[in-house]
């Protein structure tokens, strides 16, 4: 699914990109976009979408902290030299 969503956002862009060529189709999809940011709608995707990546960048944060033992009481540097031994 992610591919899809790329692809069509690549070709999206491109054609976005292509339409300069034509200046009155590239006024109207210029406008079109205006439109959509400027819409209740597009303000509650951005600020979901926001909300997923922050608590994904969270989670990762979480992960690797937990794996390098970080930030977890009872846990050390496997690393370190022991010297109760």
């Amino acid at each position: 699914m992610r591919f899809r969503l790329g692809l069509l956002l690549g070709f999206a862009a491109g054609y976005y990109l292509g339409s300069m060529g034509g200046r009155e189709r590239y006024e109207q999809i210029n406008g079109a976009l205006r439109r959509i940011r400027r819409s209740d709608a597009f303000d509650a995707v951005t600020g979901k979408a926001q909300a997923v990546v922050d608590l994904g960048a969270e989670r990762a944060k979480d992960l690797v902290d937990a794996k390098l033992g970080n930030g977890k009481e009872g846990t050390g540097n496997p690393y370190e030299a022991d010297d109760d031994l």
